[in-house]
């Protein structure tokens, strides 16, 4: 009898996770064989993309106010802030390493030739005015785009501050605001119930539409360096992070959940888009409340693992194309302090890599005639890029839980759900 509960309790477990996978498999044969009838799918996926793009800027709104309007420790808050960050940088710095060793171990330019043609690009804001708009908007509509996510998450964090400073008058916003948050999240679930179908047709167009750009001059830096970097960095490295976090029994919650986030990533490439799901699933991991609400939306603009990979890639690529030897922390700590500068600023949207590559060009004073390389390899580094940004928000929100609960964390959590479903 045991037996079959224990049996049908892992198949519960893993019932939508291998039916996301088999939807995104089946997406992807579809868009390899029938390329045409792949790129028909693509409204499916756009539908799916459109929901949770549409329920971002609320979810972020009201998470955040609420987890902040509803401590009653501020210093709670200041410890989350801080670790968060402290996390961030350590293992952005720690990405931005490996890829420097890797570059200059396996010498991806070797062999390998570029056409390069003129093309004007845009000189790169002053870093004043980059800051400006990076963290403000000047009209209220603009706050509720999710074109300007650092805003929304500053101003929803003064929010719930506010909220906090009128005690016990404020105890009534805070409750409401927790409410519309539930609710939200409520509506996540609801979405991804049409999450198979949704990834499954824009897997369908990813494959149909890329999959010939995969094969060609820049085959032997993607193949051979960035995508198994990316794998490798995705199951070695979030091994090591989350069993700081939470021993085995971290890694094992870890790895059982995260599908979903890394299958929305890899699709949507943008971690804001993921958001949503990634709140749900650490939700399931047991990240705290509180923890994951500030964590994961702040993460998902500024949290930049993927980002620092693919800054440092781009940096060596044309530094040695251009007659330049990309080796020694001379040349390595400058182009960390870009790889951060730049991750922090292209980490939560599709295609917002730009900047950070208007931001490599200015520094280096590459020539213009540079920029369709850097362009062309953002493009090609965007999706798994993307994969390791979102799902190391998890991560991160993991690791800053174990910092401030200890690191029996999770084990306590497990406990209490066992207590609870004996009650029951």
């Amino acid at each position: 009898m045991k037996s079959g509960v224990k049996k049908n309790s892992v198949f519960k477990s893993y019932r939508f996770p291998l039916i996301l996978i088999l939807g995104i498999v089946i997406g992807s044969i579809i868009g390899w064989f029938n390329p045409e009838f792949g790129k028909k799918l693509k409204p499916f996926g756009d539908i799916f993309l459109n929901l949770v793009f549409s329920i971002v800027v609320p979810v972020v709104f009201f998470s955040i106010a609420s987890a902040v309007a509803s401590m009653t420790n501020m210093k709670r808050l200041g410890k989350i802030l801080g670790y968060m960050f402290v996390v961030f940088v350590i293992t952005g710095v720690i990405a931005a390493i490996i890829m420097c060793g890797a570059v200059h171990i396996m010498d991806p330019t070797k062999d390998t030739k570029f056409e390069l043609t003129a093309t004007e690009v845009e000189e790169a804001p002053a870093l004043s005015t980059q800051i400006v708009a990076a963290v403000t908007v000047d009209d209220f509509p603009l706050l509720i785009s999710r074109k300007n996510i650092l805003p929304l998450i500053l101003m929803s964090i003064f929010f719930g501050f506010v909220v906090t400073s009128f005690g016990e008058k404020g105890k009534k916003m805070a409750e409401t605001l927790s409410f519309l948050s539930d609710i939200f999240m409520k509506m996540i679930k609801y979405i991804m119930y049409y999450a198979p179908i949704g990834l499954g047709a824009y897997f369908a167009y990813l494959v149909a539409d890329l999959g010939p750009q995969l094969i060609g001059v820049y085959a032997k830096t993607m193949l051979g360096l960035y995508y198994p970097l990316c794998v490798a960095y995705f199951f070695i490295a979030f091994f090591i992070y989350t069993y700081f976090a939470g021993g085995m029994l971290g890694v094992k919650t870890f790895f059982k959940n995260i599908l979903p986030s890394a299958a929305t990533s890899l699709a949507t490439q943008s971690s804001i888009a993921t958001l949503p799901v990634n709140m749900e699933v650490c939700e399931k991991i047991g990240v705290p409340k509180d923890i994951r609400e500030i964590v994961l939306p702040i993460g998902a603009t500024m949290h930049m693992d993927g980002s620092c990979f693919s800054a440092i890639l781009k940096i060596a690529l044309v530094y040695e194309m251009f007659g330049n030897d990309f080796a020694g922390w001379g040349v390595w700590i400058p182009a960390i302090l870009i790889a951060i500068m730049s991750g922090m600023v292209m980490s939560g949207v599709p295609g917002g890599g730009l900047i950070g590559e208007m931001l490599i060009m200015t520094v280096y004073g590459f020539p213009m005639e540079a920029f369709p390389i850097i362009a062309t390899v953002g493009f090609l580094v965007d999706a798994p890029a993307t994969l390791i940004n979102a799902t190391g928000d998890g991560v991160t929100a993991m690791m800053v839980t174990r910092l401030i609960e200890g690191k029996n964390w999770l084990k306590d959590k497990n406990t209490n759900k066992k207590v609870d479903n004996n009650c029951i």
